[in-house]
């Protein structure tokens, strides 16, 4: 852990994908105290810790580092940037002030926007932009060991791997089983995604994330699936995506993707 070092966190969540975020924080919290300070038994809980900094002493361009709950690095996290966008428009909102923010964020993954207004009290409502998506890593031979057989499943790169598959139906499917298997098949990980498409503008969306295990939601997922979908026909380019934590937005346009959705604000805490 970080010697003689105190460390002021803020807690968001978005739709219940939760993170801890150390801004402009004067030591390095890193792999250790992601493990530590996610546990949510002898830690504080979380999916994931991100450490921000401003770049070039800038109040609107940030540089984002994000550990997911079992220490590794990862890349983005859409949820994640939702929160980090409250978490800084919150730390340079002025008493009383009511404006939107744009903000320009530095990802692992590449280069992101943010527009962040406030909603209702601690939940604000924030569109990032999420790049391209790519093709992305093949693999998941291994369905039938799980007794599943998906219709479609399509692998998408957006700065971190996804594994896409469409079911007709979701009840009977135990994505904390299902989960790791199909993402050991990975070596690198993935993010295994089960969709359920309920119409031309809405999906319905179950997680394993890499590096944390089952979660309420994935924004990069969402906006993977709702991707794939649209690629392949069963979808508009406008998709409302309900995971179990709730609802995000996801626009394809063109060669970007746009997540919209609520970031709620819980708490700080100062880790000594």
């Amino acid at each position: 852990m970080l010697a003689n070092t105190e460390v002021a966190l803020v807690k968001h969540h978005g739709l219940g994908n939760d993170f801890l975020i150390a801004l402009a924080p004067e030591s390095e919290p890193g792999t250790r105290e992601a493990q530590a300070w996610c546990d949510r038994h002898t830690g504080f809980g979380a999916d994931g810790l991100i450490v921000a900094r401003p770049v070039d002493g800038s109040p609107d361009t940030w540089s984002m580092v994000l550990w997911n709950a079992d220490g590794g690095r990862a890349e983005i996290s859409g949820n994640g940037l939702r929160c980090l966008g409250q978490a800084i428009s919150m730390h340079q909102m002025k008493v009383g002030e009511t404006s939107d923010f744009s903000l320009t964020v530095t990802t692992d993954a590449g280069v992101r926007t943010l527009k962040v207004w406030p909603d209702s009290g601690r939940t604000w409502m924030v569109k990032a932009s999420m790049g391209p998506a790519l093709q992305g890593p093949h693999g998941a031979t291994g369905w039938n060991a799980v007794g599943l057989a998906p219709e479609h499943q399509v692998a998408v790169d957006l700065g971190n791997p996804h594994l896409v598959a469409f079911f007709p139906d979701l009840a009977d499917i135990d994505i904390a089983n299902v989960g790791p298997k199909i993402e050991s098949e990975f070596a690198d990980g993935m993010n295994v995604h089960c969709v359920q498409v309920t119409g031309s503008d809405a999906m319905d969306l179950i997680v394993w994330e890499r590096g944390v295990g089952v979660t309420r939601a994935c924004g990069s997922g969402a906006c993977a699936a709702a991707w794939a979908a649209h690629d392949l026909g069963q979808a508009g380019p406008e998709i409302t995506v309900t995971m179990p934590g709730g609802s995000a937005t996801v626009d394809v346009a063109g060669d970007d993707i746009y997540l919209t959705g609520p970031s709620t604000y819980i708490g700080k805490v100062l880790v000594d």
